[in-house]
């Protein structure tokens, strides 16, 4: 049974501890060693649990003379340096520490829970935190777990959340304690969750702030971030926890008018209203905030910026259309339906039928739309497959990878599980097939080398003379 409660208890005692006591009974001249400010380590092992490890960025002027702010960052695929290297010059500009989980990945609570845990007593032993400001930031499954932790240990001034928002089974309660950061792409499936999640924190009166950027579900790109850490700033700067540096609040405030404009000029006038009013929040006390209140409240009576709410709502809706049969068809699979053939034929269907909606749309709102719908049911397949597979039921498994490839031909993710459920399914030439896919498609060549020679289903192929081609690395195009 996971131990919910151990974590929460844990980071409340840390951080209200003196953290001079901390430093004391780290391992001698281990602290020392591992800090190199300026450059992302990207492997920081836990002094006391060194199977756990962390990606860490110190400012190049990091000093144990002052106490610093913290953004501790979790990848859905534990992949701690993916987050540390997209914030890293966000962290040098405005003086935050970083330390993003090598362990942490979707899946149980427990794991991830011990996994934040380790990294935020390690960097406490090393590290001297200013525990007013500290923030968890995530993405996807990540996201999750930084609402998550927000929530249980008392502990964050405010989360970072990329492509979600919070669980569904802890939604945000009335009795905030903390800010909320979110971004999203505009092609992300998770888009209306995070747009709900805004009006829900508004309603609740949580210091917030959303970020649209155009792209699928994925990190944020470098300039969100930054901005994300900045926002940071301020609303540590009007709850008291730092000085308030008027040049900084100034500039912060020209860069958000920037945006606002800058849509007007891009005739999204919705856009630039939900702008002005999200920064008449952000900087009301912080003396800026009248112009920015005063625009949003006279673009509320133009019909653009009313029919751009409606049209919102309108995407939603047809999203959850486009996507509502194939979901039934992929449940259906999951209940070992009669006519499975027929379900899967179906659904297959359906995919390939959305897939060229998407690729001949010419309108880029319904673009957007259908894009998001075909990424909510590659996402969908992708788990499903990983749930039969985790239960042994391979066929079940291989059949929700192959339609999630239908989703994304493109995809080395799903192109890799594909290929090793046909490994374990008993069907090596179809494996061998989807390796050579992947292999074309990835990218990262010796990653892709490195996943072929260790994972456990090939075993029966590695002495095949196609297999072994496969480790070659790719030719250089004549």
């Amino acid at each position: 049974m996971a131990r919910p409660t151990l974590l929460p208890i844990a980071l409340l005692t840390m951080a209200v501890c003196d953290q001079s006591t901390a430093q004391q009974n780290a391992p001698p001249g281990r602290s020392q060693r591992d800090l190199q400010p300026g450059i992302v380590v990207p492997k920081v092992s836990c002094a006391t649990q060194p199977e756990q490890s962390y990606a860490l960025y110190l400012p190049a002027h990091y000093t144990r003379e002052k106490r610093w702010p913290i953004v501790y960052a979790f990848d859905p695929a534990a992949r701690g340096n993916i987050p540390v290297e997209l914030i890293k010059d966000a962290a040098e500009r405005y003086g935050y520490l970083l330390a993003g989980s090598n362990n942490s990945h979707n899946g149980a609570w427990e794991p991830e829970a011990d996994a934040a845990q380790a990294m935020f007593q390690d960097t406490h032993a090393r590290l001297t935190i200013d525990n007013n400001r500290v923030y968890f930031a995530g993405f996807s499954g990540g996201a999750r777990l930084a609402s998550s932790l927000a929530q249980r240990c008392n502990c964050a001034a405010g989360v970072l959340l990329n492509g979600a928002g919070f669980s569904p089974s802890s939604p945000p309660g009335a009795d905030a304690t903390f800010s909320v950061f979110a971004a999203v792409g505009t092609f992300d499936f998770n888009y209306s969750e995070v747009l709900d999640l805004d009006a829900k924190l508004a309603a609740l009166r949580y210091s917030h702030s959303l970020r649209r950027f155009d792209g699928p579900h994925q990190w944020a790109p470098a300039n969100v971030l930054d901005e994300a850490l900045a926002w940071f700033r301020l609303i540590s700067m009007k709850e008291g926890h730092e000085e308030r540096d008027v040049a900084f609040i100034k500039a912060q405030a020209a860069e958000a008018e920037k945006r606002a404009k800058n849509l007007e000029l891009a005739a999204d006038p919705y856009g630039s209203w939900k702008e002005y009013r999200q920064a008449a929040a952000t900087f009301d006390g912080l003396g800026e905030a009248p112009a920015f209140r005063e625009r949003a409240v006279a673009m509320e009576k133009e019909k653009a910026v009313r029919d751009g709410a409606k049209r919102e709502q309108q995407d939603s809706e047809e999203q959850s259309r486009l996507s509502a049969s194939i979901s039934a068809g992929l449940a259906a699979l999951r209940q070992d339906a009669r006519n499975r053939a027929d379900t899967r034929s179906d659904v297959q269907r359906q995919i390939l039928e959305l897939r060229r909606r998407a690729e001949h749309q010419k309108s880029p709102q319904k673009l957007r739309v259908a894009r998001r719908a075909l990424a909510g049911i590659f996402v969908e397949a992708m788990e499903t497959g990983q749930e039969r597979l985790d239960a042994k039921d391979i066929s079940d498994a291989r059949i929700c990878f192959e339609l999630a490839a239908n989703a994304d031909p493109d995809s080395v993710w799903a192109l890799r599980q594909v290929a090793a459920a046909r490994a374990l399914d008993g069907d090596p030439q179809g494996a061998l097939e989807a390796l050579r896919r992947a292999k074309e498609t990835s990218k990262d060549p010796s990653a892709f080398s490195a996943w072929l020679t260790d994972e456990p289903a090939f075993a029966k192929l590695r002495e095949t003379p196609e297999f072994r081609a496969l480790l070659a690395p790719p030719s250089d195009p004549q």
